[in-house]
């Protein structure tokens, strides 16, 4: 085990006396030892990792990748190339979900929803048209969002290449800001843990509130629809 590694186990096992253990610290831990073994491709499987499966937050994983590369295990810029190469490796595989499942399909999913009908599709898809390029761009520096934002892109076919434009130039901006917290920052990494935490929690919060304004809203107005002897219609139906 390197002196990398110990370090990060060192401060797992702090965590564990202090706080009863964090999984963020937990998951810091296996990340620098995957980079340690596998060197900078460790950090592309980790941060494609954060696409795939959301609640893995690179805001912890990105700043290993620096404090990788500040102990000499690769170099700065291998450390923010790998990491860029996992993200958008893992927004193309959320695109071609999108793609696959497509518009038509999607509709007919929402209409066997509850408070969702296809036309909520339809109106996403042609949002989407105008304001992808926006959505996509800042959507990678956005927790949770970074993730989910790669999904309506294959939905709306938006073109292969200007995805793959749009989504590396922004991990490259929001990989370089966090894994250059990573390098410089060296022991003191577990600071940015801190403030990922506190980001994450304040994103969640603000989806969690928009998801329960759609539902109350949705609510009214079906119920409004059925007191005049109108409900919303659902796409398809006869």
């Amino acid at each position: 085990m390197t002196v990398m590694t110990r370090t990060a186990s060192a401060h797992a096992s702090a965590a564990t006396a202090d706080e009863g253990g964090s999984w963020l610290t937990t998951l810091a831990d296996w990340t620098v030892s995957l980079m340690d073994t596998i060197g900078p491709a460790g950090a592309a499987i980790a941060v494609g990792m954060d696409n795939l499966f959301p609640p893995i937050p690179s805001e912890v994983v990105l700043p290993m990748a620096g404090l990788a590369a500040s102990r000499g295990s690769f170099t700065l810029a291998e450390a923010i190339l790998w990491t860029t190469f996992g993200s958008v490796a893992g927004a193309f595989i959320l695109y071609l979900l999108g793609r696959w499942l497509g518009a038509d399909r999607l509709r007919r999913i929402a209409d066997r929803m509850p408070l969702v009908t296809g036309d909520d599709v339809v109106r996403s898809v042609h949002w989407f048209e105008k304001h992808g390029s926006i959505a996509v761009f800042f959507g990678r520096m956005v927790p949770l969002f970074r993730s989910l934002i790669s999904i309506p892109a294959g939905v709306a076919r938006m073109h292969w290449w200007k995805f793959g434009l749009l989504t590396t130039a922004g991990s490259l901006i929001w990989n370089s800001i966090f894994v250059m917290a990573g390098f410089l920052l060296g022991e003191n990494w577990h600071i940015v843990e801190q403030y990922a935490e506190i980001f994450q929690t304040i994103v969640i919060i603000v989806v969690a509130v928009l998801v329960v304004w759609f539902i109350v809203s949705r609510v009214r107005e079906l119920r409004r629809g059925r007191s005049s002897g109108t409900a919303p219609e659902r796409s398809g139906s006869a």
